[in-house]
């Protein structure tokens, strides 16, 4: 297989259908929204075509085949056992933690969810009638824990259900085994679900392997709805096929029931994608692995050198950097300075919840030359802050 060019910059704004790249005007870099600016793998791409050759697009089927490289891929990576008719597909994760939500207790419970955390994730308990229930993760120096009698006091006699996020999108964690299986103990304890979003689960730097929550054993199995995607790895969210496993038989009912009429199935190229990327595109990872972490950390040296001020510990895992802002002495919204001084779009952490204020997300899942070119732009405009007014913050929130 060719070596992948993650150097190559890509006319992105092409066919005017970009999120990240069109939603914004002309000239502005955008680092913000979680997919990245690279090609696909050539397996991906390759099958793809083939299968617009055929003609014919109708209703798909799953592929059995996706179900068996799925299940391959688990016992492989993590040996993680699981059975064929554990699995099945939707048109994305947050589609499927919405619908735990709405499989799981009764309108009115509570809903447990770590802060900050993927904002949708903040969302998702109102849309079932639930209540969402923060509790905060401890931040020492940019690094992030929980503090287990915080989490356990947390838990009402109405709390059903707990959104986990693992790897930990904003702040990069990719928690530990040991972690995991406490955390497991205190919701089997009382009697408390766990949804958790591992769509990062492949985006894990050296050191920090992931652990799927469900693989440490039968009875947290048993418990546990995962959600995880082909869609971050590999670069085709807009393909929209992503993966449950549920191993409890009941479970897996209520949580597929809750999308009866409502969710629709997955179209047949997302699931040709999901199969060429999963059976081929293991090689295309490896070199994006490399090229990911050489972009962290010329992201961190650049940031520690020419914008001492803001902070930024390395992330154990997905490709999005945790910036925090709260002492570099930026007028006003940092989100907004930069986007108005620095012409560099990030994701305002105020969005993440409780404990994201003063904070910005950055992908750094693109090409060097577009990273370089935005780390220089903010530094430009970071030195010049003391200079520059605060950017009034528009009445509406920004685009998610």
């Amino acid at each position: 297989m060719p070596v992948p060019d993650f150097d190559q910059l890509l006319d992105l704004p092409r066919f005017g259908d970009s999120v990240k790249w069109c939603l914004f005007e002309e000239g502005m870099l955008p680092l913000w929204v979680a997919d990245m600016d690279f090609h696909s793998p050539a397996p991906v791409i390759r099958a793809l075509v083939e299968r617009a050759s055929h003609g014919v697009f109708g209703y798909a089927l799953s592929p059995g085949e996706l179900r068996q490289v799925i299940q391959e891929r688990l016992a492989r990576l993590y040996d993680w056992q699981v059975q064929e008719e554990d699995i099945f597909f939707l048109p994305g994760v947050v589609t499927g933690f919405n619908m735990a939500c709405h499989a799981v207790g009764k309108p009115g419970d509570e809903i447990l969810v770590e802060v900050p955390v993927y904002f949708p994730m903040l969302d998702a308990p109102g849309n079932a009638g639930r209540v969402c229930r923060m509790v905060s993760l401890l931040e020492e120096e940019g690094y992030y824990r929980r503090d287990e009698q915080t989490f356990e006091a947390a838990i009402g006699p109405r709390t059903s259900l707990f959104l986990l996020c693992n790897p930990h999108n904003p702040v990069g964690r990719a928690f530990g085994r040991a972690e995991l299986e406490r955390l497991a103990e205190i919701c089997l304890r009382h009697d408390v679900v766990i949804c958790s979003d591992e769509i990062h689960c492949d985006i894990v730097f050296p050191g920090h392997p992931h652990t799927p929550i469900a693989s440490l054993a039968p009875e947290i199995a048993a418990r546990t709805i995962t959600l995880l995607a082909p869609s971050k790895t590999f670069n085709v969210p807009g393909l929209s096929c992503s993966v449950a496993v549920v191993q409890d038989a009941d479970l897996r009912e209520r949580v597929r029931g809750a999308g009866a009429g409502l969710v629709s199935h997955v179209n047949v190229m997302g699931y040709t994608a999901a199969l060429a990327a999963y059976r081929d595109g293991g090689p295309w990872l490896e070199a994006l692995l490399r090229y990911l972490e050489d972009n962290c950390d010329y992201l961190l040296d650049y940031v520690a050198r020419h914008m001492p001020l803001i902070r930024c510990r390395k992330p154990e895992a997905t490709f999005l950097a945790w910036l925090d802002c709260r002492q570099a002495g930026l007028p006003g919204n940092p989100q907004r300075f930069f986007e108005e001084y620095a012409r560099v779009c990030l994701n305002d952490g105020a969005i993440f919840g409780p404990g994201g204020e003063g904070f910005l997300r950055l992908n750094f899942a693109c090409p060097r030359a577009t990273l370089q070119r935005a780390l220089e732009r903010m530094r430009q405009a970071y030195e010049r802050r003391a200079e520059l007014a605060p950017v009034p913050v528009p009445e509406a929130s920004e685009p998610k």
